[in-house]
């Protein structure tokens, strides 16, 4: 493994002055340059100087690179896991089924792409002899925006980081990337970007389709979203560090859609009867989910709502036994395990609150925490309802249906939300549907939210403050059309016709 320390702008390795050091579980520290305001301008440049070749690509040259870049990633899959393992924490099996998702997700949208339905090409043909006025010959389809912005993500170095869903659908809309490393993992950036930069000299691109600037200066995020060559951001981090970025791209000369993703508590609603019958099954398996990645998960369910009656003190006693079996495990960065200690600390001594469990978590190390809060007192305080990024567990008891209705409506938006239920559940699960659809992104049934699979029918996304943009999602291969703006072609002579788009092609 030879890591390089350095940003990659357009096809050149590029040092600096000042260094930052990565923060190792074991193992002495790597050092990596600092990104500077000079390195967003050169990599910004470069990005729009590339725009009109590989915008003009077609989908088959695209999808090569695609599935060239996830070839060169796997080519690195032991040095990626090794300093992944170093960096973050995570064991070796979730680095190595991370890797996978991420270079599936590229097959993937090179897939889709090759498919051609993304271009949503449409045409009403001219109607000469219409009255009272002639029809024009119509014709639209998607184009790429220009350059995209990309934070990589602490909880995912791979999946939603340098090469991820954004990334990978950026470059399959047709847009070069800038990417921002995440400081929580720039080795595996590093090793990353190499993978990408092997794939552009393979396929034979210009050096401006990707970048990526090293992270230690918040200041290079800042300066990344302002810059007037970007056209649209994707990020996935913290509600307060999401909001300042979306705020500055709404206060640009030229605003652009920021899609964030912020934040979510995962909400499960447990009904009566599923309550009743599948208690202990049910809590049991979601103490495994809570502590999947010791918590860090933007799909962590961390909160359990449960229904009046039988089996209520049932699914609490063994979702405790099994968070009693958990031992502490490493955070990504030792100032995250400082934010878990410090936010659920607090939310353990807020009113009417009663801690079952509250293990120590000493260092970098997080450990489990489940509390319980009667509906009563979670409705009077919504600052219960905001995320604690870890392991953490909240148990909302509520003792009617009415109580049940009132936590979803109260609900901020979500990624997702989840109902247990069982057949004879079908009349709350029919009430609450309706408001958790408004809610969230993703509802599902009976599962449990870790895990997000890659597919063209996923949602990741949702109503504020889950992400930015309701409409949008990370995930799946309708997060392309957030990098692309349809236009129309009016009585367009042929010759002049875009390929995708001539009087010959397929619609």
């Amino acid at each position: 493994m030879i890591l390089t320390g350095k940003h990659l702008i357009a096809g050149e390795w590029i040092g600096g002055d000042e260094i930052f050091q990565n923060e190792p579980v074991e193992g002495a520290a790597d050092s990596f340059a600092k990104g500077r305001v000079a390195d967003v301008n050169a990599a910004c440049e470069a990005a729009e100087d590339a725009f009109a070749s590989y915008a003009a690509t077609n989908r088959t040259e695209r999808a090569a690179f695609l599935r060239r870049i996830g070839d060169e990633i796997e080519e690195r899959g032991a040095e990626i896991t090794a300093i992944g393992t170093r960096e973050t924490g995570l064991p070796e099996a979730r680095l190595e089924g991370e890797r996978g998702r991420t270079c599936g997700q590229l097959r993937l949208f090179a897939e889709h792409i090759e498919a051609g339905d993304y271009l949503d090409r449409r045409y009403d043909e001219a109607l000469p002899d219409r009255a009272p006025l002639p029809r024009p010959d119509l014709r639209m389809m998607q184009h790429p925006i220009g350059p995209v912005a990309v934070f990589g993500a602490s909880n995912f170095p791979l999946a939603f980081s340098t090469a991820g869903g954004d990334t990978a659908s950026a470059l399959a809309a047709g847009c070069p990337v800038v990417v921002k490393g995440h400081s929580a993992h720039p080795g595996v950036s590093d090793i990353v970007a190499q993978a990408i930069d092997a794939a552009r000299q393979a396929c034979n691109l210009h050096p401006g389709v990707f970048s990526q600037i090293q992270g230690g200066n918040r200041a290079v995020g800042t300066v990344l979203v302002q810059h007037p060559l970007i056209k649209a951001v994707g990020f996935t981090g913290s509600l307060g560090g999401g909001r300042a970025l979306f705020d500055l791209c709404a206060q640009r000369p030229e605003p652009i859609p920021f899609f964030g993703e912020l934040g979510s508590v995962n909400p499960m609603f447990v009904l009566p009867a599923a309550q009743a019958a599948r208690a202990a099954e049910i809590g049991a398996d979601w103490a495994g989910s809570l502590t999947m990645g010791c918590g860090q998960f933007c799909t962590n369910p961390g909160i359990a709502v449960l229904s009046s009656g039988a089996g209520a003190d049932t699914l609490v006693d063994a979702a405790e036994a099994a968070l009693r079996d958990v031992a502490p495990q490493p955070m990504l960065t030792p100032s995250m395990a400082e934010t878990y200690a410090r936010d659920s600390a607090a939310l353990a001594g807020r009113a009417g609150i009663e801690t079952r469990l509250h293990a120590t978590s000493n260092g970098r190390n997080g450990a489990p925490v489940l509390l319980e809060v009667s509906a009563r007192q979670f409705l009077a305080d919504p600052d219960m309802a905001h995320e604690v990024f870890g392991p953490l567990g909240l148990v909302v008891r509520a003792d009617s249906e009415d109580e049940v209705l009132e936590i979803a409506r109260g609900l901020e938006g979500q990624l997702t939300c989840t109902l247990h239920l069982d057949d004879a559940d079908v009349e709350p699960g029919r009430a609450l549907l309706p408001i958790l659809t408004r809610k969230a992104g993703r509802v599902l049934a009976n599962g449990f939210p870790t895990g997000v699979e890659v597919a063209d029918t996923m949602v990741h996304g949702g109503p504020y403050p889950a992400s930015t943009n309701f409409g949008a999602t990370s995930v799946g291969t309708l997060a392309i059309r957030r990098f692309l703006r349809p236009v129309c072609y009016q009585n367009m002579p042929a010759f002049l016709l875009p390929e995708d788009l001539s009087i010959d092609s397929p619609r």
